[in-house]
């Protein structure tokens, strides 16, 4: 027993030994990093609120190109935010340097390590004031993308005789644009769209003056634009009575949503390279469809400048699914805000490339069929009425 003991007293203090040789082998190597002084990482002078405040006090093409909006226009909508208590003044972060952040980031595709090198702050500190704005999007969706409260026949339609009285009834256009994004393999088959890609379907709702009233951003890129439709309906989007939206092939023809004339020329390309646009129209549905593509073109412009403004939009980024889910609906919130405040457009033509094309992911365009060829009685009376009545104008 006695010599169990003293074997395993001899190996401990063997250890011991070898521990005290390991020390003195590694403390001269260890010591130059220990006596080292640390260094800051953020040491640019111009720090994050001297970045927001140099933009916005200087030319104007300084805020369209960081932030996608005039200055004024930046201004009045961070004192809306602080006014309404929906972001906050930090001791180190303005609210003007907090909307900054996230329209940088969406306007950039900018990364976390990209915002902290472009507003000096630390990493912690950025995630968490671009989650706090996240946070928000919901209300300000809630607030700034509504269906419209009025049901008057819109001006665009009402002094045009192309298109007064038979669209009298419509509010609008209803389209669904796919929206890349990232995921886990094992979570990326419900997403995969019909050309093989990554993406949402994004159901949007447009008038006459490219404001978007109403948005859906939860179907995965497999969902066809009408099952997307359905779902919303299922979840109260409604039509009021009397009412309708114009929509592409992709969807039913119903007396709330109507569609074109199938196996009829429709699209406005289609129009502009046959003679007979000038000349005159084969049959009332040609000419229904020509002004029917005509209108239902104003969803098609503002998805366009919506991803001309916010080309994030096109690109996969590596958000948790659930803001990847929300860049969509902040866009068109701030969209929305950026035309409210008569926000021009026409220089987004000119801007720099901050996202390579080369990065773009190629996403479809939407349905060209709708799934099922079954049409609503009542909705083909509805449209036969419509283009009948404008056939008989046309020819008189």
């Amino acid at each position: 027993m006695g010599s169990w003991e003293e074997n395993v007293r001899q190996f401990l203090l063997e250890e011991e030994e070898d521990d005290d040789e390991l020390f003195f082998v590694i403390l001269p190597a260890i010591i130059p990093y220990l006596s080292e002084e640390k260094r800051p990482i953020h040491t640019s002078s111009l720090t994050g609120a001297k970045k927001v405040k140099e933009i916005l006090e200087g030319h104007e093409s300084w805020c369209k190109s960081e932030f996608r909006m005039e200055k004024e226009i930046f201004k009045a909508t961070s004192n809306f935010l602080r006014r309404e208590n929906l972001l906050r003044d930090t001791r180190g972060v303005s609210v003007e340097e907090q909307l900054g952040m996230f329209m940088y980031m969406i306007s950039h595709n900018a990364s976390n390590q990209m915002l902290q090198k472009a507003f000096q702050h630390s990493g912690e500190t950025i995630h968490r004031k671009i989650s706090e704005v996240f946070e928000i999007v919901p209300i300000l969706t809630q607030r700034f993308v509504k269906l419209p409260s009025s049901v008057q026949t819109h001006a665009r339609i009402a002094t045009d005789s192309r298109f007064m009285p038979f669209f009298q009834n419509c509010l609008g256009a209803i389209d669904g644009t796919h929206v890349p994004i990232t995921i886990a393999e094992d979570r990326a088959p419900p997403y995969r769209n019909r050309k093989g890609t990554l993406s949402h379907n994004v159901m949007v709702v447009c008038d006459f003056d490219l404001n978007f009233t109403f948005v859906s951003c939860e179907w995965e890129g497999s969902a066809s634009d009408a099952g997307v439709l359905r779902s919303a309906i299922s979840k109260g989007f409604s039509v009021p009575e009397g009412k309708f939206y114009l929509v592409d092939g992709g969807y039913a023809n119903t007396p709330s949503y109507i569609a074109p004339y199938r196996g009829v020329r429709y699209h406005l390309s289609q129009f502009r390279r046959s003679r007979s646009s000038q000349s005159g129209y084969a049959n009332y549905k040609e000419l229904f469809n020509h002004r029917h593509a005509i209108l239902r073109n104003h969803i098609e412009r503002a998805i366009g400048v919506l991803k001309k403004r916010f080309p994030i939009l096109k690109v996969g980024t590596f958000h948790p699914i659930e803001n990847q889910i929300k860049i969509a609906a902040a866009a068109i919130a701030f969209h929305n805000i950026i035309r409210g405040q008569n926000g021009d457009e026409g220089w987004l033509d000119n801007q720099l490339d901050y996202i390579s094309p080369s990065q773009y992911v190629d996403v479809p365009g939407g349905d060209n069929n709708y799934p099922n060829d079954t049409e609503s009685s009542d909705g083909s009376t509805l449209r036969d009425q419509i283009a009948l009545q404008m056939w008989a104008a046309y020819n008189s």
